[in-house]
């Protein structure tokens, strides 16, 4: 699609519409604030935490009720700086290093998730410590 990200539900109430899925076998794979660079989690429901896309999402879906895999991007260093800058930077020479972990890690969250349901999902990856940790990956 070629909505913007904070207009993303627009986009995936289409394409549940076009291919005929029911919202309970939906699932999102988006970035996260609120955990650490490279730590993945999976979620059933809830909120969105200020995520815009997921603010769509539920508004034009008339529902929280799908699963989620939540991929870490941390926050930035510096309290006073902007989190919407942050969240469009480049990844830093570091997170680069491991990127392809936390893309493989969240491929494997949302493959279990699809085929073994979201709670094995969530016992096999919830409680796995993040593929970065501010340089010791």
């Amino acid at each position: 699609p070629e909505t913007f990200m904070n207009r993303s539900g627009r986009s995936v109430r289409r394409a549940l519409d076009f291919h005929q899925i029911e919202i309970e076998d939906l699932l999102v794979v988006h970035d996260d604030v609120d955990l650490d660079f490279g730590t993945v989690r999976v979620k059933h429901g809830g909120g969105s935490g200020g995520h815009r896309g997921l603010d769509s999402c539920f508004q034009h879906l008339g529902s929280r009720d799908f699963d989620r895999v939540r991929v870490g991007i941390g926050r930035p260093e510096d309290p006073e700086s902007s989190v919407t800058d942050y969240v469009l930077e480049a990844f830093d020479d570091e997170q680069r290093g491991v990127l392809d972990g936390v893309v493989r890690s969240a491929a494997e969250a949302a493959l279990t998730t699809v085929t073994r349901g979201a709670s094995a999902a969530m016992n096999r990856f919830n409680n796995r410590r993040a593929a970065f940790d501010g340089g010791e990956a």
